[in-house]
């Protein structure tokens, strides 16, 4: 998500990348070192993707997502993706909303439901231009590096990450690739408790 200077989201195409990382804490200390400073502290968002019972916006590479993160909630629109540059291209339109729950029926009102649920811890910090978010997923640790592509490319080498190792997917669809491998796993991309 692209803040805009008081720190709201600006209504723009979404232009990020996301890195494979081992070491969340190794790239906080680098973000930290370059100077990186903090928009966000570590914080649980709950994800739920909508969709009718056709799954015509999937199957249309589109997106409804409803985020509850803390205190607050944004419901997304994600339209399908683009590549340029390297970098994924997706419109992107985002709102706060007061209520989920009367969003969640809102939603079913038109047909909706939630089709599928992912979990992540993240914490976000602004450098060279770009939004770095640090996520801590149940299937692995990633960066995703948001800006414009020549700033995501330097933020990348600035931050020591592979700009050749980044994947062009979705955390739905990484995480339906890994259930194809393993179909043990829950249907939703949730932490388990431990």
């Amino acid at each position: 998500m692209i803040l805009r200077e008081d720190g709201l989201p600006r209504r723009r195409d979404e232009i990020e990348i996301k890195v494979p990382c081992d070491d969340l804490a190794a790239a906080r200390r680098k973000a930290q070192d370059l100077g990186a400073t903090p928009i966000s502290t570590l914080h649980f968002e709950s994800n739920d993707l909508y969709d009718d019972a056709a799954g015509s916006l999937a199957a249309t590479g589109r997106a409804l997502r409803l985020r509850r993160a803390g205190d607050a909630a944004f419901l997304t629109f994600k339209g399908p993706a683009r590549f340029t540059e390297g970098v994924k291209v997706r419109e992107e339109r985002e709102t706060r909303v007061s209520d989920p729950g009367e969003t969640e029926a809102i939603l079913a009102g038109l047909g909706l439901s939630r089709r599928f649920r992912y979990e992540k811890k993240r914490e976000e910090w602004r450098l060279q231009g770009c939004v770095v978010a640090l996520d801590e997923t149940p299937i692995g640790n990633f960066v995703e590096v948001e800006g414009d592509p020549p700033a995501i490319r330097r933020a990348v080498a600035s931050l020591g990450l592979d700009f050749a190792s980044a994947v062009p997917y979705t955390y739905a669809r990484l995480y339906t690739e890994r259930r194809k491998k393993d179909p043990s796993l829950p249907a939703d991309m949730v932490f388990t408790e431990t």
